[in-house]
């Protein structure tokens, strides 16, 4: 299951109702990854999501992760840094967003006025590398078997990996070594505080959510892709080009696939036929899925008997109701009156 926000953390703690959901769909055992979750009071830029930097948020997470457990199936907490995508409400004490850049989202889009960021300071890097360090370590704590790094979607890395945002000129700009740099810097840490078995990392390359672009998608993502495997990290979850609005024709995840040593999970718009295909054709060694498996607590199964699939109300995708469009959804064998 890919990891997927569902804004139902009250003031950035897990709910009870949270064990519910995520044990729901560990029904069947396998890989989930929980909903992006913020490493620091800064990296906010939602409504109600998760956070991962405190012992009341440790403490939170406990009895969801052992609901999965319970389950058999295996969790990782995507930790994450919004970066500039913000605004003034989500920030302490109603500060800028930071990013690699003071370059800003265009005001308005997606309907929301975004809060103009604010360049971090090369000192000031180490600390928000840190930051992630700090997030790996409470999530171990908290009983997760592994983390992921978020590395995609517009967010702070992916905001120093990218040369349509990075117009930094110091070591964390400019060419490839310096713009991933950054990356890097927060997968060593993690490694080093809870270890390369432990570490996954995502990345978008094609992804153009948020005003993101680069010159060459490719060779950026297949130079981080092969720095990783210094790190010997233990999967790359990459999203693939369908879900990108401005795609190529000849994009594809199969040079990151080539690129990347260890366990390669592509992600993006999979239906069970041609997530199948692509498992069959050595194209990845999983594949993931969000909407089918938010709308399906037993994906799985389903897919095993070419069972109907629910279809996702994305009415209700990031509502705050704990229970609506969040643990209602039925199940094969249930009726939808007590699916939850």
């Amino acid at each position: 299951m890919a990891p997927m926000t569902r804004s139902r953390s009250y003031e950035n703690v897990p709910r009870p109702h949270a064990a519910i959901y995520y044990g729901q769909r560990a029904s069947n055992g396998g890989l989930l990854i929980a909903e992006a979750t913020g490493i620091s009071d800064t990296a906010q830029g939602y409504p109600e999501t998760p956070g991962i930097w405190t012992k009341e948020h440790v403490e939170a997470w406990k009895p969801i992760v052992q609901a999965v457990h319970q389950k058999g199936g295996t969790f990782f907490c995507q930790i994450w840094h919004v970066g500039r995508v913000s605004t003034f409400d989500f920030q302490p004490n109603g500060q800028n967003p930071i990013s690699s850049t003071d370059k800003g989202i265009t005001p308005g889009y997606a309907g929301v006025q975004w809060a103009p960021p604010r360049r971090l300071r090369k000192e000031e890097i180490p600390g928000i590398v840190d930051d992630f360090r700090l997030a790996a370590r409470n999530a171990i704590e908290a009983g997760f078997d592994g983390v992921e790094i978020h590395g995609a979607n517009g967010y702070l890395i992916d905001q120093f990996l990218k040369s349509g945002v990075n117009d930094r000129t110091d070591e964390y700009g400019g060419s490839l070594e310096n713009r991933c740099r950054f990356a890097l810097e927060v997968v060593e840490a993690v490694t080093r505080e809870i270890g390369a078995d432990r570490t996954g990392f995502r990345m978008s390359p094609f992804l153009d959510f948020m005003e993101m672009s680069d010159e060459d998608p490719v060779g950026l993502c297949v130079y981080l892709a092969t720095q990783l495997n210094k790190y010997n990290i233990l999967y790359l979850h990459a999203i693939g080009p369908r879900v990108s609005r401005h795609r190529e024709p000849h994009w594809t995840l199969d040079p990151f696939r080539q690129a990347f040593n260890n366990t390669f999970i592509a992600n993006g718009g999979y239906t069970r036929e041609d997530g199948n295909q692509t498992i069959a054709e050595n194209k990845a060694d999983l594949v993931s899925y969000a909407a089918l498996f938010l709308a399906n607590p037993d994906l799985p199964k389903r897919f095993a008997l070419d069972a109907p699939l629910n279809k996702p109300d994305r009415a209700t995708f990031y509502t705050q109701d704990p229970v609506v469009g969040y643990t209602d959804y039925p199940f094969l064998e249930e009726p939808a009156s007590s699916a939850n």
